[in-house]
């Protein structure tokens, strides 16, 4: 057993078991966004297999276009906050703590179903990459709407009972369409030269969030360098940078900052053996979770493609985090392939373990 993430953590509305976090992780089993019964069970299969703190796959926001697949689940209208309060109730009922992860792609490729939206794609600006276009850059007043439809979200994940919130803010989506200068070419408030100037979208969802949620309420933000249209891509490639990046986004009222790589073992910069969630906490002093690829042996976007991935060891991990890093775990495929993974670990049971394959992501188990 792994004493120390089986530690009790505790930040406002969160008082978690152990420092085991479900990472969010698109699963698209609500066919017209409305989550059900096997998406319940899902998550409290996890809580009950001893998760801390599980972090819903990305739910979108009432915008027309917030998504390019019809079954990734929404988080507004009757039918699907009904939906997610039953999440949250089995969730709680099994012991467990959950936020969900709220979404909206931007700008974004259409997906291969061929479903689109009704109405175009929107973000900092039309591209998703560079050079890619498909949507259009939104205007001011849209990008005021965008903001009030993230404060509602966060509002009403309140009021149902979950126990914090997370905002996507990684892995080429919106926040971090604004965030690059790529894809945000924009002149008004929203654009910029630095990339401080370029948070300050991000910084004001985060502002109304707070605002709608009040001071108690924990908040977390997904961060990342990579994105799906460049792999090898860093918004910052010093720590002043990186510091110029996330302050901001602590200063507005981010908690925890979840701090999303390929390889949570990659050092993230020369110099230095700290990874993304480690150099985030030193700059920011907010508690992090790091992620990616924990506890498996492949790379996750290999495994996506058919490599399959067998459990590793956490000693590599538990070096960093015994250390003082980062603050909690994130974990993915292996709680798709293992829903009592983390007991499995408590109970020094990993040879009980399995592997990651693809073939499990075609049913919600």
């Amino acid at each position: 057993m792994n004493n120390s993430l089986f530690q009790p953590f505790q930040l406002k509305s969160l008082n978690l078991r152990n420092r085991i976090v479900m990472a969010p992780m698109t699963r698209s089993f609500s066919p017209d966004g409305l989550p059900g019964e096997n998406v319940a069970d899902y998550y409290e299969r996890r809580a009950s297999g001893e998760v801390g703190l599980i972090l819903s796959e990305g739910t979108v926001i009432d915008r027309p276009s917030s998504s390019n697949d019809p079954n990734v689940p929404h988080f507004y209208g009757d039918a699907a906050l009904a939906g997610w309060q039953n999440v949250v109730n089995k969730v709680h009922s099994a012991g467990g703590q959950m936020g969900p992860q709220i979404w909206h792609m931007g700008i974004i490729h259409n997906h291969e179903s061929g479903w689109t939206p009704a109405v175009p794609f929107e973000g900092a600006s039309e591209f998703h990459a560079p050079g890619i276009a498909n949507g259009h850059a939104m205007s001011d007043s849209a990008v005021a709407d965008v903001i009030a439809a993230f404060g509602k979200a966060a509002s009403d994940a309140k009021r149902l009972g979950f126990d914090c919130v997370e905002l996507h803010g990684a892995h080429g989506y919106l926040f971090d369409q604004f965030f690059w200068d790529s894809t945000n070419s924009r002149s008004g408030i929203y654009g910029g030269k630095t990339i401080t100037e370029r948070t300050r979208f991000a910084v004001d969802v985060i502002r109304e969030v707070r605002r709608q949620v009040g001071d108690d309420f924990a908040m977390i933000i997904r961060l990342s360098q990579w994105k799906l249209a460049a792999y090898d891509h860093k918004l910052a490639t010093t720590p002043q940078e990186l510091e110029e990046w996330v302050t901001p986004l602590a200063d507005a009222g981010i908690d925890i900052f979840h701090c999303s790589q390929r390889r949570f073992w990659e050092n993230e910069f020369e110099g230095s053996d700290l990874n993304f969630a480690g150099w985030t906490k030193k700059v920011t002093g907010k508690p992090t979770i790091t992620v990616g690829s924990v506890g498996l042996s492949g790379e996750f976007m290999a495994s996506f493609g058919g490599e399959t991935s067998d459990p590793s060891s956490l000693d590599e991990l538990m070096r960093r985090f015994d250390r003082g890093d980062f603050d909690l775990v994130g974990i993915g495929r292996p709680l798709i392939a293992n829903p009592e993974w983390a007991r499995l670990i408590k109970e020094g049971r990993e040879d009980e373990i399995k592997g990651f394959s693809r073939e499990l992501l075609t049913e919600l188990v």
